[in-house]
């Protein structure tokens, strides 16, 4: 008796789907979004769980009736549900416009490691000499390659580069903006250790005058070894030797 009953339920719920199936028919669309890659979105039909992909266009096709739901599903995009109605299966241009997910970082650390720059990652050998930009220009212009032209000659020949900018008067010119550069970096340096008011209180310089003593003050090789080793008493205690100079120099000049 069981068995019959089991039987039967099979028979009616196996026609009850075959019924089902063919009500259903074949729904064409295409998904729409501001993106452009529309590939392998799901479209699932709620009602059967019928799911499909879209193509690289964003076409798809599926098995469907009036009064189904589609629901469409990507990491890229919202989830959407559309209901279906008899106007979408007649309609030649059916499509579903879906919005882009928006991934936003809530925050955004900046650590500095002061122990990782490019010799400990082995970019460059340690203990080698760096260069200003200027400093690379003349390095650059006046260095003998030994390995230039290694390729058409045996054992390779000597560049002709540093002597044809030695005689056009490149490496002259280059020569003067290293020393201006450092001239420029001794400036900063100075007027980073004292301020203004050191200048025109403490050593008695006519405001005036200020820019004209640093460019004194850096032209002195002495002066400039001992404030590159940024011992501000031994910098200070030159400075205010090189002031009374200078002060004289203004004195003779003014007169």
């Amino acid at each position: 008796m069981i068995h019959k009953i089991l039987v039967f339920l099979f028979v009616v719920l196996g026609q009850a789907s075959w019924s089902q199936s063919q009500d259903r028919s074949v729904i064409n669309g295409r998904v729409t979004s501001s993106g452009s890659d529309f590939e392998g979105i799901y479209v699932i039909n709620a009602q059967t769980e019928t799911m499909v992909t879209t193509d690289t266009s964003g076409a798809f096709s599926i098995m469907a009736k009036p009064d189904d739901t589609l629901v469409f599903s990507s990491i890229s995009f919202k989830e959407k549900r559309v209901l279906l109605t008899a106007e979408n299966f007649s309609d030649l241009n059916f499509t579903v416009k879906l919005n882009m997910v928006m991934h936003q970082l809530e925050e955004v650390v900046v650590k500095k490691y002061n122990n990782i720059n490019a010799v400990n990652l082995g970019i460059i050998p340690s203990g080698q000499k760096t260069y200003t930009e200027a400093e690379r220009k003349l390095h650059t212009a006046t260095a003998l390659n030994a390995t230039a032209n290694a390729g058409t000659m045996a054992g390779g020949s000597i560049s002709a580069d540093p002597l044809l900018n030695f005689f056009s008067g490149r490496t002259a010119m280059l020569k003067k903006e290293v020393a201006v550069e450092k001239k420029e970096a001794f400036m900063k340096l100075l007027e980073r250790m004292f301020s203004i008011d050191h200048f025109v209180d403490r050593l008695k310089i006519p405001l005036e005058y200020v820019k004209g003593f640093e460019y004194y003050a850096v032209d002195n090789e002495k002066f400039t070894t001992i404030l590159n080793s940024k011992n501000k008493t031994s910098t200070e205690f030159l400075l205010g030797e090189l002031a009374v100079k200078y002060k004289e120099i203004i004195a003779i000049e003014t007169k």
